[in-house]
């Protein structure tokens, strides 16, 4: 019987011809990545089982990048990432460390590792976060870990894993224009609920799927943790080897399903039939669909992290917010620094992203998770009171995003800007006829 994408790519970095879902395997890692948050806590790790003054197992394969509590005044925040260039510094990291107080800085780690080449078919990356799942739509295996797995990660390049079975999740016919990759994996998450796919590996494929560009295809796998899921893949096509070729010259291998490959369980929807998706407090699973929740009054809007925060969901709001008037505090915040240059350079009908933003009255912030995690109180755009939050990000569990007296809903880029301009929820296909 033929094998999934995922156990593959396990079975090629164990050295072995095959594994089976269930199976414990050790596994080789092409890329370790870590941030502020858990970065010295996986420091630590390294230390204490290695040794103070051990190297990292490959100097080319760590990357770290701060990007969750950067823009702040927050004395502890500020030591984690003064630990980090520390760090850097002993280990010889530079080329892999993107500082929050240099031109290097790029913003959120997930968004940051395609750009600068990190995300290859055919490998395996572990980052401390969870979603660092958003990589396997470059056709990888990619999933969050802990610190102390991390730790180990650093020192020897390896890691115990158990192969994960897959669910196959396959959108029939072409994406309508009025949804975009979030209304489909909320689609997903309120049919399966956030434990429907606990330790396994959730596979994206179709016309609806194949149809988006590498951002959207990010999105999807980005979310499958909300599921539950060890880690989401999509099989790479040309969409994906054109890109990953654009951003670096290492060779990579394209893994595809074995014919006859075994899936825990395949899915089929018919994309003609989403309409625009929210998820209701406090889940990501709590299902809705905007047009039936047009007599929620938002207090905000928020456009940005890992999830919402890249150039095509800033495309896809600015086509709303063109010439309009946000009627409640709209926050953008690009992902990346190059997506914040994006935003000043990418022009429709001859004005900036950046200028449509700024004419529509939306407040801008500096490239980083800012309020997705909630951070400190100076984060950008944090709740600090009881709010009604319409937002881009991927999860809405009391206080995620700050103050634990505030509603958040999910939506998509499209959702959220047309739901700022009336200060309630709206079904966005109002604005795209």
């Amino acid at each position: 019987m033929g094998m999934t994408i995922t156990e593959k790519i396990l079975a090629q970095h164990a050295g072995r011809d095959s594994v089976s879902p269930g199976e414990n395997i050790w596994i080789d890692v092409d890329v370790l990545m870590t941030h502020d948050v858990c970065g010295p806590g996986t420091i630590g790790v390294f230390k204490k089982n290695f040794g103070e003054n051990a190297n990292v197992w490959d100097k080319s394969k760590v990357v770290i990048i701060p990007d969750h509590y950067i823009f702040t005044k927050d004395t502890y925040a500020n030591r984690n990432v003064e630990i980090l260039r520390q760090f850097v510094k002993e280990q010889g990291l530079e080329n892999n460390y993107f500082d929050p107080g240099s031109p290097r800085y790029k913003g959120v780690c997930h968004v940051a590792l395609p750009e600068e080449g990190h995300t290859r078919p055919g490998e395996v990356l572990f980052g401390t976060d969870s979603h660092t799942c958003t990589a396997g739509a470059f056709g990888e295996f990619a999933t969050g870990i802990g610190n102390t797995d991390a730790g180990f990660i650093m020192g020897a390049g390896k890691l115990w894993v158990k192969t994960p079975p897959t669910m196959r999740f396959v959108f029939e016919g072409e994406l309508p224009p009025y949804l975009m990759a979030k209304d489909l994996i909320l689609h997903i998450i309120g049919d399966i609920g956030c434990d429907g796919a606990t330790y396994r590996a959730m596979e994206f494929a179709g016309d609806g799927v194949y149809g988006l560009n590498i951002e959207e295809r990010m999105t999807l796998c980005n979310m499958v943790i909300e599921a539950g899921g060890k880690n989401g893949v999509i099989e790479p096509d040309d969409v994906t080897i054109d890109f990953v070729k654009s951003r670096t010259d290492k060779p990579f291998n394209v893994v595809r399903n074995d014919p006859g490959a075994s899936f825990f369980v395949e899915k089929v929807y018919k994309t003609s039939e989403i309409i625009p998706t929210v998820a209701k407090p406090h889940s990501p699973d709590n299902r809705g669909v905007a047009q039936e929740l047009s007599d929620i009054k938002i207090t905000r809007a928020y456009i940005g992290s890992c999830t919402g925060g890249k150039m095509t969901d800033f495309k896809a709001a600015a086509a709303i917010l063109e010439g309009q008037t946000c009627q409640v505090p709209t926050f953008i915040v690009p992902a990346t620094t190059e997506v914040e240059k994006g935003l000043k350079e990418t022009k429709r009908n001859g004005k900036s992203l950046y200028e449509i933003f700024e004419a529509a009255g939306a407040h801008i912030g500096p490239p980083s998770c800012a309020a997705c995690l909630g951070g400190p109180e100076d984060t950008f755009g944090r709740l600090n009171g009881p709010e009604v939050c319409i937002s881009t990000t991927n999860r809405n569990f009391p206080g995620r995003m700050g103050s634990k007296d505030s509603q958040v809903f999910l939506a998509s880029p499209y959702t959220v800007a047309a739901s700022s301009l009336t200060g309630k929820i709206t079904d966005p296909r109002k604005y795209l006829s």
